[in-house]
């Protein structure tokens, strides 16, 4: 098992930023800088882009790298959808689904770095 890094540390604070931000929007109806669920996804999608880009940069490509990159970008696109859709009906559904995804990505990349998982190309095989 490998220790986690400075990287991940911050990047799990940014994700942390995004949770208090998330659940005080819940609470309250706004928060600062956040005054409906635009804003907040938003927020979501920019934070939630620079805490991925903190975590992943220097990793490596293999197939757990475009596996967590595919879910990263679908995350993202569930982010354009809840700007997208905000202030429609069901608006408030897309936004908690992206949140969860933010959550999900930040969850997979966390595991991998701390050495949960086995799931890295293995020397002598070939990734596609």
């Amino acid at each position: 098992m490998t220790k986690l890094t400075l990287r991940d540390w911050v990047g799990t604070g940014l994700v942390l930023a995004i949770a208090v931000a998330y659940v005080g929007f819940l609470v309250n109806g706004s928060m600062p800088w956040i005054e409906d669920a635009r804003g907040m996804a938003a927020a979501g999608l920019l934070i939630g882009a620079l805490a991925f880009v903190v975590i992943r940069t220097g990793d490596e490509l293999d197939s757990a790298g475009k596996a967590e990159t595919g879910l990263a970008l679908g995350s993202l696109l569930l982010g354009v959808l809840a700007i997208a859709v905000a202030g429609s009906t069901g608006a408030e559904v897309v936004l908690a689904i992206f949140m969860l995804s933010i959550l999900a990505v930040w969850v997979v990349e966390v595991v991998d770095h701390a050495g949960l998982t086995h799931w890295h190309d293995r020397p002598g095989m070939t990734s596609a």
